[in-house]
């Protein structure tokens, strides 16, 4: 989540435009209405040439009552109160995650709301100190990059109450070696293959 240079929260991944649209520079450069003109679906194919960036609360209208488990990542400072104004317009469950690699916006997130869930993405290993801080802010999450989870790791978030989801599955090779570990989920960019796994292994 971003926010443009009148305010409007986005969805948006990357730090810069450059890589997935036909626009340069960052979120915060332009206008609403100017982020519109860009191409945000060619990058990926030219089945979506043409796909709009989508705000934040176009989405939330839409898809957060459905009755699935969301994971809503701050990038940026200072849109934290606008974000759950949003959520709490629309979501009429508790499925929901805030998460951030940036300590100090969770920290934001629990003062303004003492009972959303809270995700931490972490770069380094799960250990005793990340999740001493994370306990101090009421968290619910810890989320390690794939890469670098062992099992001990993940038995020692639990052992702390704390849940834990994965980040950087990069392909398929990575998800497999970590679709067995005692985990909550994991963030992936092909859906439709995790999902076949899963198929393939619900009745072992």
């Amino acid at each position: 989540m971003q926010k443009t240079k009148d305010g409007e929260i986005v969805i948006f991944h990357d730090k810069k435009l450059d890589r997935t649209s036909n626009g340069m520079g960052k979120i915060a450069d332009y206008t609403y209405e100017e982020l519109l003109q860009f191409d945000f679906g060619s990058w990926f194919s030219q089945e979506y040439k043409g796909e709009k960036i989508v705000r934040f609360e176009d989405f939330a209208k839409e898809f957060l009552s459905q009755n699935l488990t969301f994971a809503i990542e701050l990038k940026a400072e200072n849109i934290e109160k606008e974000v759950l104004e949003i959520i709490h317009r629309y979501a009429n469950h508790e499925n929901i995650y805030i998460t951030s690699f940036e300590y100090k916006i969770l920290e934001k997130v629990r003062n303004l709301d003492k009972t959303i869930k809270i995700s931490w993405l972490i770069e380094e290993n799960i250990n005793e100190e990340n999740i001493k801080e994370l306990l101090k802010i009421k968290g619910n999450q810890i989320c390690p990059e794939a890469t670098k989870v062992f099992p001990e790791d993940i038995e020692l978030a639990y052992k702390n109450g704390l849940g834990v989801r994965l980040w950087g599955v990069a392909n398929e090779e990575i998800m497999e070696k970590v679709y067995f570990l005692n985990t909550e989920g994991m963030t992936v960019n092909f859906p439709d293959k995790l999902y076949q796994l899963m198929e393939v292994n619900k009745h072992d």
